[in-house]
Formats: C-alpha cells, structure tokens, sequence
C-alpha cells in the first residue's frame, strides 16, 4: 500500500500565516435570503504587513495511504494526516462546490493555546475547502480534524458558507498537553447578515438544535471547572467564558461589527455604547436583517468604510491631515501624559495584503456559480476582480513578488503603489481612484450574466472548453486590471506632482488647504504664520 507524502506548499499558507501574526482581520456573511438574487456572500479583509501570493490547488484523487504533510509557516513539518480518496480543487479560499472559509483572529484566552497541536487555524481552513462539498460538512471535517490531531492557534472565528446557507465556527484550543479543540457552529438563519471583526461574537446558543446547532459538549464543563461559568447565572456563554473583551478590545473590534450593521440596517439605529466600551451596554446582536437586500455592489461598498457620516468619521479632525487621511500609524494604543488612548481601527486598513467577496450561487452549476472578487490591498483602493472557482490557471502578476523588493511586474505592489502615493492627498487624489474602480468593476457586473451564460451553455457540451473560457476570461481581465492600475499611479503621479493639481489642459493650479484645518494649525502655532497688522493686501508669491 502506497505512503506517498504530499506536502501542503509553504506558498498557499504563509500569505494567512503571516497574516494572522497581524491579528486582523474583518468578514461579512450574506445568507441568500438577504442578498438580492439569492447569492451567498462571505467577505475577508486579510491584514497584516505582507506580500500575498494567489493560490491554486487542483483537485487530485489519491491511492489508498496516501499521506499530506503538514508544515508550520516556516517549511518545518509539524505532522501528516491521510489523504480522502478524492480532493477538491481550491482557488484561493473557495473550493469546487462552491465552498467558502473566511476567519478572523479572536485570540480569546492566552492560556488555551495549545503549542503541541498540529494544526493552525490557516492550515484548517485549506484541509477542509480540500475534503467538504457543503458548509455543514465543513464545519463537521474542521472539527473532526482538530479531535483527531490538535489545534495549535489562539482563537478564531470562521465564516463558512456554500451556495445554500452560512455557518459561523468560533474556535479557541484546550492549553497545553490538551486534546482536541473546543469550538461552536452556527447557521444563520436565512434573510439575516452577520460581521466579525477580531472578537468572540457567539454567546448563548441553542445546545438541543442539532439542525442549527454544533459544539464540544466537554467545553462546558470546562468553562465551570475553570471559574469561567457558573450553571446557577443562567445558559452558558461561549463570548463571556472563551472571549472575555476589555474597552481597548470592544473599540478594535466591536466598532467594525457596528459600522456594517448601521449601514445595512440603519433602522435598528444600534447605538455606539458597546463598542465604546460603557459598562453594561447591550452586545451587538450576532446577525441582523437588513432593510434592504445586498448586492454585490453593495457588499464591495460595505468593506470600504472608515465610519464616515458617525462620530468616530476618520476622515475628520486634525488626526487626518489637510488631506483628510482616514489612516493611522502603528502602533494603535498610545500613551501622553500618563493617560492612554486608542487610534480607531476601520474596515478599510492599508495593512490589508488582500481581501475577498465570495458569492456562490445554487441555481447555477458550480463551476460557474461560484466566483470570488478578489481584491489586493487596502479595500478603499483595490479593484474587485472575477476568480471563477473552477479556474486551472491563474492570473501570473497576482502569484509573483516579496515584500522586501517593489516590483511593477507583481500585482500587489502596483495597487499599494496607488494607495500609498494617494495618501499624500487622499481627498482629491481618491476621487480619481474611485472613478476608475468604478468603471471596471461596474462593466464586471455588467458583464457578469452574460459571461454566465456562456459558461453554463458550454458545459453542457464541453466542461474542459467552459473551464477554459472562464480561465480565460479571470486571466486576461485579472491582468488589465493591473495594467489600468499601473496608468492611475503614473496619472496620480503625474496630475498630483509637487503638490499641485494639473487641469483638463495639464496645467498646473495651487489648491492649498481647506480652512478648517488651517484653523487647528493657527489654535497650535497662532503667531508662528500671522503678517503684520500694516500689510494690507496678500499677495501670492508664483514664480519662487
């Protein structure tokens, strides 16, 4: 009997690995009775500092004994685990069926981490894309795997959804020398969305509906043993014994959940005490309706967002510059004076390496009917690009280039080039970035159906020409993308140069900055800049 080793490449998980080492990340699940044709969405803002590499696996059948190596994020092997007779093909982080994995680091509780379990939460999620051809059986084959041999991260939430329904799968480890995991699933109920963002969002939960309902029954009696949970308060909650938060936590986590129901549901008005972390304020419900259903248009819009129109605007105050920068500088906590504050953290963050919207649908065959939108960079700046889940080839300036060297031929840093050159003016400057967003992912939409179409009419007759014809299709437009995003950064560059604005006719006028910012710097420097009383007109120097 055959004991061939297949290794899991270093390539398709250091991108999350690395990632994650940011403990960042934000999603938005859309059950289809809330979206507007039916489709299922889960998107995925990936962030943390590093350069992402696009992944395919194809699918594969294997021999009997067939093993898969696991390795840790550096190439070292941590275990191997059998191959299933047969493997799913994954683009990215949908798989054949049209299924889908997103996560987001919750942490939860130091002590649980388990530094003898062979799985990461990012080596999970490919496993079982790999194994499960609907959402619950993925829940199943991720829990079945980290019973069988250990979890090694801290704790996580996962989206998981497929072309008919979405389930939430929060998971922290068992401590060391534990077995196992604990962990809780989930489904949401159809017409509701819900968003995670980093912090534990499940806390009551129904333990007898095993339709909509999956956990650890051991995790329980885990929580009270340890003094996390105590039977005579009431139904245990998963949030309050695996998750505790403190008011720094609430505000990096709660406010992103906040901002993606008051915009899709601005009729529930959910106030900001929870996030702001007042004592006894009411959590954020874990899925809402909204008051009107998705598209996907709407869904790319609610992953550009860094509380605009709210209090918490980041695109007002002197923290933003005269450009109105909805961005801060690491670190996010600060200290001044002995007192410490907290910079916001939005959805839209420049340490986004990429983010997706995954949309599946089930009146379509799957090769067609699932698609990823996928992104590079800060969402605000990226452009939503079609990846068909039943692609065999990939877009080769989305597979290439390193952090530690800038290159035109990599995808990646073209898009950060614009984003990180728009900061220099990002209130004018990202005007023009939206008008070309706009255009190519609005003829993608348009697009869309007919492209489908196509598709769908040539598998019935020819399944290797419709692979062919999508392949085709994600490839060539993936890559003028990145072409048309190449000329907007030598356009900015060139429209923006000096900091001058250059006209229709390339001339170049003095724009200055807006009077409530040269308020704030005369409140700090009020003599620094005034002329004297006897000058009595202002003249505008020119030509030195």
């Amino acid at each position: 009997m055959p004991r061939k080793i297949l290794v899991i490449p270093a390539a398709l998980v250091l991108a999350v690995a690395l990632a994650g080492s940011g403990l960042a990340c934000t999603n938005l699940i859309v059950s289809p009775g809330a979206s507007a044709d039916g489709s299922v969405y889960v998107t995925y803002t990936c962030d943390g500092e590093f350069h992402p590499h696009l992944s395919r696996i194809p699918a594969a059948d294997h021999e009997p004994g067939e093993m898969q190596q696991v390795t840790h994020w550096d190439n070292k092997p941590v275990g191997e685990i059998p191959y299933p007779p047969h493997t799913y093909g994954v683009v990215n982080l949908m798989n054949d069926h049209q299924v889908s994995v997103a996560e987001t680091t919750t942490g939860g509780r130091s002590e649980l981490v388990n530094p003898d379990g062979m799985l990461h939460y990012w080596q999970l999620m490919r496993l079982a894309l790999q194994r499960a051809s609907s959402a619950r059986e993925c829940v199943e084959v991720m829990g079945s795997l980290v019973g069988k041999y250990g979890y090694r991260s801290s704790g996580e939430s996962f989206c998981i959804t497929d072309p008919h329904e979405a389930w939430i799968m929060e998971m922290t480890g068992p401590g060391k020398g534990g077995r196992g995991a604990f962990w809780v699933a989930l489904r949401v109920p159809d017409g509701y969305i819900s968003a995670f963002a980093n912090g534990g969002r499940i806390g009551t939960f129904p333990q007898h509906d095993q339709d909509n309902c999956l956990y650890t029954k051991e995790m329980i009696h885990y929580a009270a043993a340890q003094g996390w949970y105590d039977p005579a308060d009431g139904d245990f909650n998963w949030r309050e014994a695996f998750h505790p938060s403190d008011a720094q936590k609430l505000r990096y986590t709660a406010t992103r959940v906040w901002s993606i129901f008051r915009r899709a549901a601005p009729s529930l008005d959910l106030g900001p005490d929870y996030h702001r972390g007042v004592p006894g304020a009411e959590p954020y419900p874990l899925w809402v309706k909204p008051d009107h259903k998705l598209t996907t248009a709407d869904v790319f819009a609610l992953m550009r967002d860094h509380y605009e129109g709210t209090p918490f605007d980041m695109t007002q105050g002197v923290d933003a510059g005269p450009g109105h920068l909805p961005r801060h500088l690491r670190p996010m906590g600060f200290e001044v004076d002995g007192m410490k504050y907290t910079w916001e953290r939005p959805i839209s963050t420049q340490q986004t390496g990429f983010s997706m919207v995954c949309q599946a649908r089930a009146w379509l065959p799957d090769m067609v009917g699932g698609v990823t939108w996928y992104g590079l960079d800060d969402t605000d700046f990226t452009c939503y690009t079609p990846l068909y889940c039943g692609i065999d080839a990939l877009p080769a300036s989305y597979t290439t280039g390193s952090l530690q060297k800038f290159s035109w031929d990599s995808a990646w840093w073209v898009f950060n080039f614009v984003s990180n050159f728009s900061a220099t003016r990002y209130d004018k400057m990202i005007q023009d970035v939206r008008a070309v967003q706009a255009e190519i992912e609005n003829r993608y939409l348009a697009l869309q159906p007919a492209v489908e179409r196509t598709a769908a009419s040539l598998l019935k007759d020819d399944p290797d020409l419709a692979r062919g014809y999508l392949t085709d299709y994600c490839v060539i437009h993936a890559e003028d993308v990145v072409k048309k995003w190449r000329a907007l950064g030598e356009h900015l560059l060139t429209r923006y140069n000096d900091g001058y604005i250059q006209d229709e006719n390339g001339r170049p006028h003095e724009v200055g900055y807006d009077e409530a910012w040269l308020r704030e710097v005369l409140k700090q420097r009020p003599d620094q800049f005034r002329l004297p009383d006897a000058q009595d007109k202002l003249t505008q120097p020119t030509e030195y």
